[in-house]
């Protein structure tokens, strides 16, 4: 659920089919508004209760209809802005298609040293990429739309819900019962209270996709995955970039040697970096942006065309009525306990609304618990606490990590062995070139059994889900060393963490007794 688009809104054409009206008025936007919030959408039938009403459309909200009417549950499904949420419409679809064409300009421009290619030189189609965009999004939009959940029985409601008591909900002018509800209304961009910042045309990721001109200086304010991604993405898109962060260091959550490489690489890329510093003031005049920031080495003053504010997500949970339901909140989400149960019995919440970990697939996950327990009982359900979730910051190369970092462990007084193997003992990542990063995996103390790890790649994410399947189903660094990996793959440095851990069991004891036996063995 996308709380706030009222910043991208403009003059549509009159027989605009949607009731988003973002520009470019184009094709591709005319289909993706359309499918995420059509114009003149008929009411549902009326019903006077509902199995389970979701207030919310982005992932977890979906998955929780599609699965409980699936199941032949009557469900009603209430989105205010963009069925799709954060992630088709201004979040993970439109950022890795602008991630996709920054690396095809970085690969032209660096394929004549690198390997020998054809020299590439001048400026690329900065409107064609944007363009591309779109018309991903767009395609992909048929999936989540209101359409198509109408088709598998859903009663989509487009609007606003407001729960009215413990178990019933305001739907515009109806107001319905329901057996169960889930809140799935998402998170916004946080805006941080930084002095003349609200009196500028500043971006969040809520409006930066919009743009149809390369900015010439985008200033980014954070350092977190989505400042880190998108610093990276326009400045090898030909843009002049300089990321402010209030943080000592980029990706302030991650392992520091895993951030220390994806901060070179932004550096490598011509993203200015200024770390430790907090903003003290932004102004606009004249089509410029001025942010000051202090630190305890002075000041600093960044003037560009753009700003983009990356410093966090906030949930909404504002206009829900959440008090007339008895649900308790902060401003940190809605409190749930760990079969995601809120306050009040009778609902749930899920997703970036609820969770500590605001990731897509954490949403879909939840969902997949939260319907059963909601619906049956728990029967099929589970617990939240049983994820297994990893992460991804989608740079060049990308940092994914998966259960305990090693300062986690060292918090929590866990006592683990930590293997490390770096891509250059890796042949497929010396092959292509792509052989700055490393594998780390934190094993419990004296076994192989694996409590996290921490991968910098160029694949990453696709390869930390072996990982992650190692630790879910518990199996041990040795089974994924006794998996055969096709040769020459980056995943082979799995195998290669695995040798390095046999090595370690092979102790002078050990060692003394083969060598009893081969000189017996003759």
């Amino acid at each position: 659920m996308v709380a706030d688009v009222t910043r991208t809104l403009s003059n549509p054409p009159a027989d605009w089919p949607g009731r988003i009206a973002a520009p470019p008025y184009d094709a591709a936007n005319a289909h993706w508004a359309a499918n995420v919030n059509p114009r003149n959408w008929p009411l549902p039938p009326m019903r006077d209760r509902y199995h389970l009403v979701v207030i919310g459309g982005g992932t977890a909200g979906l998955v929780s209809a599609a699965i409980a009417v699936g199941l032949g549950a009557r469900v009603a499904l209430v989105e205010r802005a963009m069925l799709g949420g954060d992630c088709l419409n201004v979040g993970c679809v439109p950022s890795k298609a602008l991630l996709r064409a920054a690396r095809g300009w970085h690969d032209a421009r660096s394929a004549a040293a690198e390997s020998g290619g054809p020299s590439a030189s001048g400026d690329g189609d900065f409107a064609a990429v944007m363009a591309r965009l779109r018309g991903v999004r767009s395609q992909l939009s048929d999936v989540d739309s209101v359409t198509r959940f109408s088709e598998l029985g859903v009663d989509v409601f487009l609007g606003d819900a407001v729960f009215v008591g413990p178990n019933v909900v305001r739907i515009g002018d109806r107001t319905v019962q329901f057996r169960r509800a889930i809140v799935a209304t998402g998170a916004r961009a946080a805006v941080p209270p930084i002095p003349g910042l609200a009196d500028t045309p500043f971006d969040t990721n809520e409006t930066i996709f919009s743009v149809t001109e390369r900015p010439a200086h985008l200033i980014v304010i954070g350092g977190g995955a989505i400042g880190a991604e998108l610093a990276q993405a326009f400045a090898r898109l030909g843009t002049t970039v300089t990321l402010v962060n209030a943080d000592e260091r980029l990706l302030a959550r991650e392992d520091a040697d895993a951030a220390a490489l994806v901060s070179a690489a932004l550096h490598a890329n011509g993203v200015t970096q200024h770390h430790g510093v907090r903003v003290s003031s932004v102004a606009y005049s004249g089509g410029l942006f001025t942010v000051t920031a202090t630190a305890a080495q002075g000041s600093v003053t960044v003037q560009g065309d753009r700003l983009l504010v990356a410093t966090g997500r906030a949930p909404n949970v504002d206009g829900l009525g959440l008090e007339a339901a008895g649900i308790a909140y902060s401003p940190k989400g809605i409190v749930v306990n760990d079969r995601l149960r809120t306050s009040n019995r009778r609902v749930f919440a899920i997703g970036d609304v609820s969770s500590r970990l605001q990731f897509t697939h954490v949403a879909d996950a939840q969902a997949r618990l939260a319907v059963p327990n909601a619906l049956f009982f728990g029967l099929g359900g589970g617990r939240n606490s049983s994820l297994i979730v990893p992460r991804v910051t989608y740079t060049s190369p990308e940092l994914a990590q998966v259960g305990l970092t090693g300062a986690e462990a060292a918090a929590a007084g866990t006592k683990i062995d930590t293997i490390t193997v770096p891509l250059t003992h890796v042949d497929r990542a010396v092959l292509d070139g792509a052989d700055t990063g490393f594998l780390t995996v934190h094993l419990k103390a004296g076994t192989d059994r694996i409590l996290g790890g921490t991968l910098v790649a160029e694949h990453a994410g696709e390869m930390i889900g072996e990982l992650a399947v190692a630790i879910t189903n518990r199996l041990g660094l040795g089974a994924l060393g006794h998996t055969i990996h096709p040769y020459p793959t980056q995943a082979e440095v799995y195998r290669r963490a695995a040798d390095a851990w046999r090595r370690t069991r092979l102790t002078p004891i050990a060692r003394r007794a083969f060598g009893g036996w081969f000189k017996l063995f003759r």
